[in-house]
């Protein structure tokens, strides 16, 4: 029973409308979230970045200080998931509430339904990103070229790289011993395998696709030929 109750998503419920948050809080706690509740707006921004929640729900119109002021402020602190509940069905706030980091932004009167849907996308999103992050924890990178090992994915200057399994390999085992220089046979044992038995140019030509990814976009020489031995990735 404890387990459950930890694996509980906490939902922080800021609205100074007390009929309207006492409603919030049994609809959620029907869903099977953990909520807390507050009304003053600045008492809010304390507990918020604590960090004990996973998602705020945060009313614009508070005492001591709005929600897109208690938005602003968190997002220089904290990535939890907002989402913003106002009776104006203004667009300019709504962008205004956006552009300052709110995840979502929905107005009053709504539907439970539909705040449950945002509730869960918002929550998804949070968990993909923290996956990711712990994902990234082993990045290797080389100037512009950044590897995700445990993702199989690479990025250059922010941008995915589409590689084969095999031009991934090659490439994470360069970046791995960048400024070592390596030789055919090397590359081949590791990348290839000791018992590979084709063609030993098949070296060269995948290299070939690298440089035509990574180099000839970034306008940058990454993967050196050393004549006679074999090839560097320089920093």
């Amino acid at each position: 029973m404890d387990n459950a109750k930890e694996t509980k998503k906490r939902i922080f419920i800021v609205e100074d409308e007390k009929r309207i948050a006492r409603f919030l809080q049994m609809e959620l706690e029907h869903e099977g979230f953990s909520t807390s509740m507050e009304d003053n707006g600045r008492r809010a921004f304390e507990k918020i970045v604590q960090g004990e929640y996973d998602l705020v729900l945060l009313d614009v119109m508070l005492p001591d200080m709005d929600g897109m002021e208690i938005c602003r402020r968190v997002r220089e602190l904290s990535d939890v998931p907002i989402i913003m509940l106002t009776a104006r069905d203004d667009i300019e706030d709504k962008v205004h509430g956006l552009d300052i980091g709110a995840d979502d932004y929905i107005t009053k009167p709504f539907s439970i339904a539909e705040l449950l849907a945002r509730i869960r996308v918002a929550l998804r999103k949070r968990q993909r990103t923290v996956s990711e992050a712990e994902d990234d924890s082993d990045k290797l990178t080389v100037r512009e070229l950044s590897l995700f090992p445990a993702r199989h994915a690479a990025q250059l200057s922010g941008q995915y790289i589409d590689l084969t399994k095999k031009e991934y390999a090659l490439l994470e085992y360069l970046v791995r011993n960048k400024r070592a220089v390596l030789s055919r046979d090397q590359i081949l044992q590791e990348v290839w395998g000791y018992d590979y038995m084709g063609d030993t140019n098949v070296v060269d030509v995948y290299i070939s696709y690298l440089r035509s990814k990574i180099d000839e976009p970034s306008g940058e020489k990454y993967i050196h030929t050393v004549r006679g031995v074999g090839y560097v990735i320089k920093e």
